[in-house]
């Protein structure tokens, strides 16, 4: 017996099929008529903001390298200012010292930090083994007016020890001779002097003064016509200069 056909009650509809497989997921959204779900996004899009993260990171990282930058660019063009004005500065001399190295220096310990500059630099000094010579301005002071008077400084400007005169031109203080030293520069210097002679002055033991042989350190000399006087030929610690030794006056 043959059945006859039945006409479907089923209603198909227009809306897109969905899948439940997660592979075709991509696909469900592209046919999907909503606007407003949320996309993929592509990958361009992914490159683009990767790209704008980099740059402003770099963009922070050189803004925070910009302080120490404009720093070191003003210390190099004060530096410069200072070799121009120093280039344009006259030289200091001494007269007559040409062959030999002038300190002015202190062997007091009143200040620490000079008193360790005037030691360090005349270690460094001495171990060229060239002439010296030593001008202590705690053991005379005339070697501050004649100081003062070589630099072109007034009575009350600050006097910074030690000072440093090498062949006869002025070198500069601890700082100077320091930098010299570590470059090699003042080898360059003491080639150009005599070499000195080896050990202590017999007389004076190397200190370059020695007792006043008019008044014998009193300061005081004695006449028969005009009774006691001050010494003229010693300083105000009845000292003399070493006449044997290498630190004598040139």
């Amino acid at each position: 017996m043959l059945l006859g056909r039945t006409k479907s009650r089923v209603r198909f509809h227009d809306a897109p099929p969905k899948f439940s497989c997660s592979s075709f997921k991509d696909i469900h959204i592209l046919l999907s008529d909503d606007d407003g779900g949320d996309t993929l996004a592509s990958p361009r899009r992914l490159s683009i903001c990767h790209r704008t993260r980099s740059s402003v990171k770099s963009l922070i990282r050189s803004l925070s390298h910009l302080p120490s930058f404009l720093e070191n660019a003003a210390a190099a063009a004060v530096a410069a200012e200072e070799q121009k004005e120093e280039e344009l500065r006259p030289e200091i001399r001494i007269p007559g010292a040409e062959a030999t190295i002038v300190i002015y220096f202190t062997s007091l310990r009143v200040v620490r930090s000079t008193f360790e500059d005037c030691k360090a630099v005349r270690t460094i000094l001495r171990a060229f083994r060239v002439p010296i010579d030593e001008r202590d301005l705690s053991m005379d002071g005339r070697f501050t007016e004649e100081l003062q008077e070589i630099l072109g400084l007034t009575e009350k400007s600050k006097l910074m020890l030690p000072r440093v005169f090498i062949g006869g031109r002025y070198i500069g203080g601890a700082e100077e001779v320091r930098c010299l030293h570590e470059t090699g520069e003042l080898k360059k210097y003491m080639e150009r002097l005599p070499r000195a002679a080896l050990g202590t002055c017999d007389t004076c033991g190397g200190y370059g003064f020695i007792l006043c042989i008019d008044c014998d350190g009193s300061r005081k000399c004695y006449n028969e016509k005009a009774g006691f006087r001050c010494c003229t030929l010693c300083n105000e610690n009845g000292l003399i200069r070493c006449p044997s030794c290498s630190s004598a006056p040139l």
